[in-house]
């Protein structure tokens, strides 16, 4: 299982950092323009996905009151973006410091911003983890594509493997 989810994790940290070399070239124009997805602009996306990567880690870290940094728009965007990336190294690091397989097994409970209970195993998180990212990063291609981006790389985790 530790294999797996290292792979999985490092395959996020590699898309990512496709995601935000992409975005780190564009016009702070393009980055705030509205366009219709979960969120209304890419710079808000990239912001959701550190808030969401850095909570769970929090969570997982077992920082008995997680603070959500999602919605800090002032933060300068290189700024998000490399927090974002460290989120991703420090979600490896999480992984390779497991002992063994039981750690990924733990039933942990935490609560949500809306201070509602919830209980998922430890593998859970950290795949939920990675799977948001792919969906948001999703929606970042879209939201390019909208704006006229046509050079978009390949972040399938087929090409991941590949490289």
């Amino acid at each position: 299982m530790k294999e797996i989810l290292l792979q999985y994790a490092r395959y996020n940290l590699w898309a990512n950092k496709k995601m935000i070399d992409l975005t780190l070239g564009m016009v702070t124009e393009h980055l705030d323009r509205e366009v219709v997805s979960s969120f209304s602009s890419i710079k808000r996306t990239v912001y959701h996905c550190l808030g969401a990567e850095n909570i769970w880690l929090q969570r997982l870290s077992l920082v008995e009151s997680p603070v959500w940094i999602g919605d800090d728009l002032g933060m300068p965007y290189p700024h998000a973006c490399k927090l974002w990336q460290e989120c991703g190294e420090e979600l490896i690091n999480f992984i390779e410091k497991q002992y063994d397989d039981s750690a990924f097994t733990h039933i942990m409970q935490f609560y949500d911003r809306q201070k509602r209970p919830h209980k998922l195993a430890v593998w859970q998180v950290i795949q939920h983890m990675c799977n948001h990212n792919t969906y948001h990063r999703g929606q970042l291609i879209t939201m390019l594509r909208q704006l006229g981006e046509t050079k978009l790389p390949s972040m399938d985790f087929s090409a991941y493997c590949e490289k």
